[in-house]
Parts: structure tokens; C-alpha cells; sequence
């Protein structure tokens, strides 16, 4: 039997495999949020008064009292029941980027030894994890582990059906004992809080009377990669990293944009279906879906949600993506690079803020110099981005994403804010002290009688920008693939708060001295722009020419891996920021900075033991085998008189003898011990540790491009990326 036949089987497996054959469903009106207990179910499941008290809660934050969360926890269970759930979950999001739920029964026993059904306020309002497992930065010890989940009421519960059943989910934040926030849901809650806050203080001045609740809004473009389960499989890497750790090259990858919009093949076709008919009885509006750059790789976007229940509905869309592509055959890759040399995958985070009375606070409309309000809540944007750009990067540094940043399709590691022209102008001429009119784009008339004109957006698009604006809102690129939302959108309404209080502060001064309110904006920016415009770029962010004028002339950072970004958390100005705005205090600050640099760490090390294994369990054996066969060749055909060229076999040889120095190197590197903080260990992962891994790499797959194919023990990068 040939070395790689299970890498031919899966090549067969695949090529004889149809789409999974799946029941068409009912249409989307009928399906739409059928599994979730949301304001209309409450409204027909409540009675008046418990439904107007928690239809408050849900649009406004009041508080809610114990008597109606009794009412709301009994139509609740019953509407559970009825669906087919015997379990409930507070379900919470730690400081990972994964989920967590811990399963309760509705059952108790009565005096008789019989089994009802209960599920009273008290049980909705709080559950109690066993907190000693959760990454919690040493806030709290082993020996002291008791956490609490609560209900947050303003995102609606639902139904996960798996095979082994329906479950009623319920969206909670978890808490330590002594009231530390352990989770992504807290701090997300506060910033939008803290926002809000500022932002009535800034409209008020504006003379705005009916102000309602101010919100941030989210909608984020997930990009992936599906690999048929057979070759994932076989890949180690793939199974405990979620990325290739060796890997030459394929003949052809995406050189050809032939890829990218293209005809989506069929089982991808069945699985996406599948999918969203999932998240629409969710109630999450999948809009989106296409082939994207590389190869096999694909993109989902929902439309608009308020930001913390489209942060609960990413990482519910990220869980049941997986669950689903399981179901088809596939491994849903959600590593920001899983493949070396070919698009990385990102998480576009669309961000905008707004109110109920004044609408989306980001939309410039058809005459942005004439829109007062646009013009602060957007200079607002800027001075935060070039005040807190090392915390926007700090909040997007992983392991993983450390792969993406600066490649070629994604933006580079200095945060810039992109306007584009017509709004670039109008910030240039507000620096200079005064506003003029601004341009339109135009019509698009391309000649052609039956092509109807448009009319041209006034900006064009920059893909190069970490943080562009793009008709109504922000679009901030660089987020990574796996990430959870929520700490780059609480980074945004955090340093979007501590702007609007800055830009309320002058206001209130310049109209206190009898300014207008139109010289008012114009004075209050004026100063913004001269303090803070060097962050405005509209250029090719890639180029050498922008990495260096960024960092000696516009003093911007270039922040290149997690190891230089994380400790931007410990710096003096940040720790302030949460701290003054209420979202994080200095220890719950900390706390993150700790979670995150170990997960770096282990992320790393988990890698190079991969590598390690990988390199002398597989790679070595085949390449030895194959050398041994051309020694083997050669001598046979000498003693038939043909002497055949060996500069194959020397080549072999030599990869073999680098990538076995290599493999050694790097465990030895793996040994090493005594850090003096956790700084110098995460500056010893990314300078020491992953180099020695890339050599390893780079001898393990120049051997792929010489051993004979039937010996090669992983499966290539043109079979998983090419065979769905």
C-alpha cells in the first residue's frame, strides 16, 4: 500500500460525494425568528403591564423588576416547552473569542417523587457557573472561582435545535463574586453607556430637544474557508491549529482573480443555504453571501443590528457555521491565514451610532459641510482613532491575525482614517477655518441608451485603509476573522465617548462666549483637525513611501505584532480612557492585557510543538523514504552501467539535514524558561520562536516540491483548496 493512500481515498471520497440533500424550507416570512422569544412573542405571551415594563427595559435600559422578570420567566418557559426544550442556558461570551453555556434542566421533583416543569424570575435573572476555568487574568484565584451569569434582557433569548434536542438560550453577562466584569458583554454594555452619555451632552448643545437613546450599530462581513473534512482531517495542523503549518505553493492559486464573485459551487451552494435558513429562524439577517478572492474561500454579511445583539449574533453565526459545514462534509476555517502565500480571511466591522430621533449621527447626506451634527460625531471618530490608534490595534492583535496585518489584502498595522474626497475636503477646509460647499460625485453616464445613468457616489472606495468611512459609517478592516466584535466596538464607543466629551467642552465654552453655532463647530474643529488631521490619509496605505512619512512625519505608529500591540492596555493614556468613561476599571483593564498575552503565548507555543511533531512523525519519514528510493535507483542503474545524476538526491539531503537543525533549534528555543515579564515572553514568541518555525517551514516544503507524490503523507494545497 502506497505511503498516501489515505490522501487518495480522500481525493476519491470527495469526487464521488453530491451536495448533502436538504429539506427546502418554508419562505422567509414564515420562518423569520420562529425560534426566537423576542418583543412580538413577548406582546402576545405577556400581559400589558409585564409587556410594556420589558418592552421598556428592551428600548431604553430601565430597570426591571423582580415581579415582571416572574412573568416574563413563565411565558418564557412555556413558549420553550412548546418548542420542544427541556433545557435551558445562560450562555456568555469569556475573554476568548468562543462562546460558553452551561445546560440546566426545567425539571424538579415534587413530594410525591414526580417531575414538573418550573423556571421562575430568580432562575432567569441569575445562574452561577463554576468561574475557576475561565480566563480571568488573575482577578480571581482558584481557590475563590464563584462567578454569576445574568440575564441582559435587551438581547432576546432563543432556540438552538441540535440532533440531541432543543436548548432555550439566554444572552447573559458573566461577573466575578466580587463584581468584575469576565466577559466581552459588560464592557460592550458600559461603552454603549458611556457613548450615549457623551453624545446627549454634544446634541443638547446643538440644540436638539427630543433626543433619544443613542446606540452603536454593527454590521460585520465574515469571510471564510471551507476544506472538505476528508483533508482536514488528515491535516494535524489544520484539527489543533486551524491553519497549515507546512505547505508549498499550488501551480495555481488566485493569480487568475478568477475566484473572486464567481459561480459558487454546488455543495458550497447547499451548505450557505442551509446555513442562513438557520440564522433566519434566529432572527439574523444574513444579506450577503458570494465567493470571495482565494480559493475556497467565501464571505456571509448580515445587514445593520444595534451593536450588542449583532455582537451575540456574530458569535452565534461563527458557532453554527462551523456546526453546519460539519453536516456537509467541510471544516469551516475561520484562522485569519490558513493558507501561506493566498488571502487571509478578515472581519470587516461596519460601525455607526445613531438615535430613533435623529437618525444614523454618520450620514453626511447630499451636502456634508451644511450637516452640523455629522460634521462632530464624525471629527469625533478622527480624534479618537489618532488618540487611541495603538488601542485599536491592541484590540485586533492575535496570534492569528499577526499573519494578515500588512499582507496584501489586508490593511497595514498604522491606523489612518480614510474619509475619501468630498469629505476629505471638507475637513481640510474646516483646518483652514472655514466650510464651502461640497462636491457631488456626478452622474455615471457611460454612453449606452439602455444602461440607465446614476448618480456617482462622491468618494471612492480605498481597500488599503484600516479604517475607512464609507457613505454612512466607519468600516474598520482590519479586525480578524475568528474575533469576537465586541472589543474593537468597544474601543470604538469608548474613544467615541471620550471625544464627544472633549468636543462638549468646547462647544459649551464657544457658545457661552455668544459664538453661532455654525462658528461654533468651525472653531471647535478647527482645533481637532490641527491636533489631530495627520491621521486622514486617502493614499495606497501598502506602499513604503506611506510606512515611512506615517511613523517620521505624521508620528503614527507602526504596530506589527501582538507582541509590540498589547501592552498599548497598560498604558497610562488608555488605562484613563476606561477608567474616566466607566467601562473598564484599571483591573479589569489588566486583566485583559493578561488573558490575551497568554493566549498569545500558547497560541504560539501550541504551534511550534506542531511543527516539531509534524516535521519528524511525517515529513521526515517520507522524505527519507524517497531519498532512500534514488539511492537505491542509483545504484541498481550503475550496476547496469547508467550513471544517473544526483543533484536530486543531494538536494533532498540538504533540505532534510536544514529542516532536522531546524526542528532541533526550535525545540530548544520551546525549553526555554525564566522570562522576566510578560512582554519579554511574547517578544521571545514572535522574534525567537515563530522564525525558527518559518525555518523549519521552509526546508519541510521545498522536500513537498521533490518527493514523489504517492510518499507525500499531507494533503496539498491544490487539493484542499481546489476539490469541494
Amino acid at each position: 500500500m502506497s505511503a498516501n493512500s489515505g490522501r487518495q481515498q480522500a481525493i476519491q471520497n470527495i469526487t464521488n460525494r453530491t451536495p448533502l440533500a436538504v429539506s427546502p424550507t418554508d419562505f422567509l416570512g414564515k420562518i423569520w425568528a420562529q425560534d426566537v422569544f423576542d418583543l412580538g412573542r413577548m406582546e402576545w405571551a405577556l400581559s400589558k403591564t409585564a409587556f410594556k415594563s420589558i418592552k421598556k427595559t428592551v428600548q431604553t435600559g430601565e430597570p426591571l423588576d423582580a415581579a415582571t422578570a416572574d412573568v416574563v420567566a413563565a411565558a418564557m418557559k412555556e413558549w420553550a416547552v412548546s418548542k420542544g426544550a427541556k433545557f435551558f442556558s445562560h450562555i456568555f461570551y469569556p475573554m476568548t473569542n468562543i462562546t460558553a453555556e452551561k445546560h440546566d434542566g426545567f425539571i424538579i421533583t415534587n413530594s410525591d417523587g414526580g417531575a414538573i416543569t418550573e423556571f421562575s424570575g430568580s432562575l432567569l435573572i441569575k445562574g452561577e457557573p463554576d468561574g475557576s476555568s475561565f480566563p480571568n487574568g488573575s482577578l480571581r484565584m482558584t481557590n475563590a472561582a464563584r462567578g454569576y451569569t445574568a440575564w441582559d434582557p435587551t438581547s432576546p433569548a432563543y432556540i438552538m435545535h441540535t440532533d440531541n434536542g432543543a436548548t432555550l438560550m439566554i444572552p447573559s453577562v458573566f461577573m466575578s463574586w466580587t463584581g468584575e466584569a469576565l466577559d466581552k458583554k459588560i464592557p460592550l454594555l458600559r461603552s454603549n453607556a458611556a457613548m450615549n452619555e457623551a453624545g446627549q451632552k454634544v446634541l443638547k448643545l446643538m440644540g436638539e430637544t427630543e433626543i433619544a437613546s443613542l446606540n452603536s450599530s454593527c454590521g460585520a462581513e465574515q469571510e471564510y474557508f471551507l476544506v472538505d473534512s476528508n483533508f482536514a482531517n488528515s491535516r494535524p495542523d489544520l484539527l489543533l491549529a486551524g491553519r497549515t503549518l507546512f505547505g508549498a505553493p499550488p501551480a495555481k492559486g488566485q493569480e487568475f482573480d478568477d475566484h473572486y464573485f464567481g459561480a459558487i459551487p454546488a455543495r458550497v451552494q447547499v451548505f450557505m443555504q442551509d446555513y442562513e435558513d438557520q440564522l433566519y429562524k434566529l432572527g439574523i439577517p444574513a444579506k450577503t453571501h458570494h465567493n470571495e478572492v482565494a480559493p475556497g474561500q467565501f464571505e456571509i454579511a448580515p445587514y445593520f443590528e444595534a451593536a450588542n445583539i449583532a455582537a451575540d449574533h456574530q458569535q452565534l453565526m461563527m458557532t453554527l457555521m462551523k456546526a453546519t459545514a460539519k453536516k456537509h462534509g467541510f471544516m469551516c476555517l475561520l484562522h485569519e491565514k490558513p493558507f501561506a502565500g493566498i488571502n487571509g480571511s478578515g472581519k470587516h466591522v461596519n460601525w455607526s451610532v445613531g438615535t430613533s430621533t435623529q437618525g444614523n449621527l454618520l450620514d453626511p447626506g447630499s451636502t456634508p459641510h451644511d450637516n452640523l451634527l455629522f460634521l462632530l460625531f464624525c471629527g469625533a471618530v478622527i480624534r479618537g482613532v489618532h488618540l487611541h490608534g495603538p488601542l485599536l490595534r491592541a484590540v485586533i492583535a492575535t496570534a492569528s491575525n499577526d499573519h494578515r496585518l500588512g499582507a496584501n489584502e489586508a490593511p497595514p498595522a498604522i491606523l489612518s482614517v480614510y474619509l475619501g474626497d468630498q469629505l476629505e475636503k471638507v475637513f481640510t477646509d474646516i483646518k483652514e477655518g472655514n466650510i464651502h460647499t461640497s462636491e457631488l460625485g456626478g452622474e455615471m453616464d457611460l454612453g449606452l441608451s439602455q444602461i440607465l445613468n446614476f448618480d456617482r457616489d462622491p468618494g471612492d472606495r480605498n481597500r488599503t485603509s484600516p479604517f475607512a468611512f464609507t457613505g454612512n459609517r466607519f468600516e474598520f478592516r482590519a479586525v480578524g476573522s475568528s474575533q469576537s466584535v465586541s472589543g474593537p466596538l468597544v474601543a470604538m464607543n469608548t474613544m467615541l465617548a471620550d471625544s464627544l466629551n472633549w468636543i462638549a467642552g468646547k462647544l459649551e465654552t464657544e457658545l457661552g462666549g455668544g459664538a453661532s453655532q455654525a462658528d461654533a463647530v468651525v472653531s471647535v474643529l478647527k482645533e481637532l483637525m490641527n491636533e489631530h488631521g495627520n491621521v486622514v490619509f486617502g493614499g495606497d496605505g501598502y506602499s513604503e513611501e506611506w510606512h515611512k512619512a506615517a511613523v517620521e512625519e505624521r508620528g503614527l505608529k507602526n504596530i506589527p505584532t501582538t507582541a509590540d500591540a498589547l501592552p498599548a492596555l497598560r498604558e497610562a493614556s488608555v488605562v484613563e480612557l476606561f477608567s474616566s468613561t466607566g467601562v473598564l476599571s484599571p483591573v479589569e483593564l489588566e486583566s485583559r492585557f493578561e488573558v490575551y498575552a497568554e493566549q498569545y503565548v500558547l497560541s504560539i507555543e501550541v504551534e511550534a510543538k506542531l511543527v516539531i511533531d509534524m516535521a519528524q512523525t511525517l515529513i521526515y519519514p517520507a522524505a527519507a523514504a524517497y531519498l532512500a528510493t534514488l539511492a537505491n535507483t542509483s545504484q541498481s542503474m550503475s550496476a547496469m552501467g547508467v550513471e544517473l545524476d544526483n543533484s536530486v538526491a543531494k538536494l533532498v539531503a540538504q533540505q532534510i539535514n536544514a529542516m532536522v537543525g531546524a526542528t532541533a533549534e526550535l525545540g530548544a528555543a520551546l525549553a526555554k524558561e525564566g522570562f522576566s515579564s510578560t512582554e519579554e515572553h511574547m517578544q521571545f514568541c514572535a522574534q525567537g520562536i515563530r522564525p525558527l518555525m518559518d525555518q523549519v517551514r521552509a526546508a519541510a516544503d521545498a522536500l513537498e516540491g521533490y518527493v514523489a507524490d504517492e510518499l507525500w503523507p499531507l494533503p496539498k494545497y491544490q487539493e484542499m483548496l481546489f476539490i469541494k
